[in-house]
């Protein structure tokens, strides 16, 4: 299956061009900034990356160009398309860089709604500060392009079920009304998502730990369910350990990653080979 390029190679000049293809259920080895350019727009139906914020990790020295990703991010994203941006912040002699809130306002500035600000809970961080709380969350920002068109609610379980009094509209005396009604068995969850970290944690594949930055797989694939459909195209820019892509093929959505390094590129593909045989398994 194909994704049309915005551009043309030249075979020689004039009229011998031809459209190059770029292929979904694929990683490339590429700068994502140039990779996008070549990408037509409005061909993402969701994005899910965790951008390497204020050099926390030196991603085998690739420099970051925030303000064209985020351009090319929403001229590629489908109209009621999603990104999801997994981000912190560097703590600088107990001053927090804010890098998050400013990256979230230049969305704002190239077009995206801000439809929420998710944060993702570590149930096992390590880092624990001498004169402050131990910081236990990244942000997960959701930005739209315009209303989104896809929204499959995760539910929880209700602490309280079954029938029940409710106070209904106040009559014109002011008094209220009680009534008999139905508890919901079920509700959406809320916006903080938990998760275990690390090995057996972010996931039990011990090849996505040549990776220095792995999120869980439950986070991608909890965004990947709330947002897609089947047959819908996810995309990770930076796509290192390929965690987005390996959840986006385990639940049949198309997939496209991008890494700059080669070394990053062949684990995520590992990965997604093992992914393919589970599949199998489970079928």
């Amino acid at each position: 299956m194909g994704l049309k390029c915005a551009v043309n190679v030249k075979e020689g000049k004039g009229a011998g061009k031809k459209e190059k293809m770029i292929k979904t259920n694929n990683i490339y080895l590429s700068d994502c900034v140039s990779f996008m350019k070549r990408m037509q727009g409005d061909c993402v139906d969701l994005t899910i990356t965790s951008p390497p914020y204020d050099n926390l990790r030196n991603y085998n020295g690739y420099h970051f160009q925030f303000e064209e990703i985020a351009k090319q991010l929403f001229r590629i994203t489908k109209n009621g398309g999603i990104v999801i941006w997994v981000i912190g912040d560097k703590i600088n002699n107990g001053d927090r860089t804010l890098t998050s809130f400013k990256q979230a306002l230049h969305f704002q500035k190239v077009g995206f709604n801000v439809h929420d600000v998710m944060i993702y809970k570590k149930k096992n961080t390590p880092f624990m500060r001498s004169n402050a709380y131990t910081n236990c969350y990244e942000f997960m920002f959701v930005f739209s392009k315009g209303k989104p068109k896809t929204f499959n609610p995760i539910l929880t379980e209700t602490k309280r079920q079954g029938r029940e009094k409710l106070v209904v509209n106040k009559r014109a005396d002011g008094i209220n009304r009680k009534v008999w009604g139905i508890l919901k068995e079920e509700k959406t969850k809320t916006n903080i998502w938990e998760y275990a970290v690390g090995l057996h944690g972010s996931t039990s594949d011990k090849i996505a730990f040549k990776h220095p930055a792995v999120f869980p797989e439950k986070l991608a694939e909890d965004h990947i369910l709330s947002w897609t459909n089947e047959g819908d195209l996810v995309f990770d820019p930076m796509c290192g350990s390929g965690t987005t892509c390996k959840m986006a093929k385990l639940h049949n959505r198309r997939y496209i990653g991008i890494d700059i390094s080669e070394e990053y590129c062949k684990i995520a593909q590992e990965r997604l080979k093992v992914a393919g045989i589970q599949k199998k398994l489970l079928h």
